[in-house]
């Protein structure tokens, strides 16, 4: 399983916490400012990975770190890329005027001012700023940001788009984090026939009972025309994630068989995730 580890450095106040938290969003498991000493503690615990927990990483390091964890992964079999963040100077005061953040390089005593810090730390960053990839966030916003990084890793709109499939009882209230809540009360409950009532959606008996009555056909086909809309438009959107929820009553066999399907249905288009909150109560 190979491993993707993204190291995000640069100039203090540039925007490492910004892209970090655009690299979470598209599945990375972020570190921020990870000490030198944990580092071959951290990669041996990735390599004995075989969860795909940490398939994907990307970890905030300091500039002045930065020729460390190189040396490092040099030697070492990962896909790993460097990005570097960077600013105007005036830039960087103004931030940390607004903020009212002191610069690390004040805190360990390297500087003594902030634009002596900016300076050293900017100095630093010649050393890589040709070997590595650059990024001036000096006139960029949020969404800019967002948009820059995302390009400059390839990431395309199906990848970064996730959903989550949820079925639950309507007895037990409603997920909160939902988006899309769909009721499916009126279809035939197994849950009067003697031999289904203690079985639950992910039977392949009660999936069939569900998912072979006429009336579920009729509800699926409008609703997969629904979804196929709404998912394309949230895309077009930039919404990152979508919670899609189906509940009945107990949440043990309809709306679980239904949450199976659609989850089989887009699974080979998004990432998606299945949960049946309700199923083992």
């Amino acid at each position: 399983m190979e491993r993707k580890v993204i190291l995000i450095s640069g100039l203090s106040g540039a925007g490492k916490t910004s892209v970090s938290n655009v690299l979470e969003d598209l599945g990375y498991r972020c570190i921020d400012q990870l000490p030198n000493f944990l580092l071959a503690d951290l990669l041996n615990y990735i390599e004995k990975d075989e969860t795909g927990t940490y398939q994907n990483i990307a970890i905030t390091i300091s500039l002045l770190d930065l020729g460390g964890f190189l040396n490092v992964f040099e030697n070492l079999h990962f896909d790993a890329r460097v990005l570097l963040l960077d600013a105007d100077k005036d830039a960087l005061l103004n931030r940390y005027k607004f903020t009212r953040r002191i610069h690390p390089l004040l805190i360990g005593n390297i500087a003594d001012t902030l634009e002596e810090a900016i300076d050293i730390e900017k100095e630093e960053l010649t050393k890589y700023s040709d070997k590595y990839d650059v990024i001036n966030t000096t006139s960029l916003g949020t969404y800019e940001l967002k948009d820059y990084v995302e390009r400059l890793l390839d990431v395309n709109n199906v990848s970064k788009f996730t959903i989550s499939f949820v079925s639950f009882g309507f007895k037990n209230g409603l997920p909160k984090d939902a988006d899309l809540v769909f009721d499916v009360r009126f279809l035939d409950n197994p849950f009067y026939v003697e031999d289904l009532r203690h079985q639950t959606g992910n039977d392949q008996d009660v999936y069939d009972y569900v998912m072979s009555k006429s009336k579920t056909r009729e509800y699926i086909r409008i609703l997969e025309e629904y979804l196929d809309y709404s998912f394309a438009q949230y895309i077009k959107e930039g919404k990152r994630h979508l919670t899609v929820a189906v509940g009945c009553t107990g949440g043990q066999h309809r709306s679980a068989s239904l949450i199976n399907y659609l989850y089989n249905r887009y699974c080979t288009i998004y990432t998606c995730f299945k949960n049946h909150r309700d199923i083992r109560k």
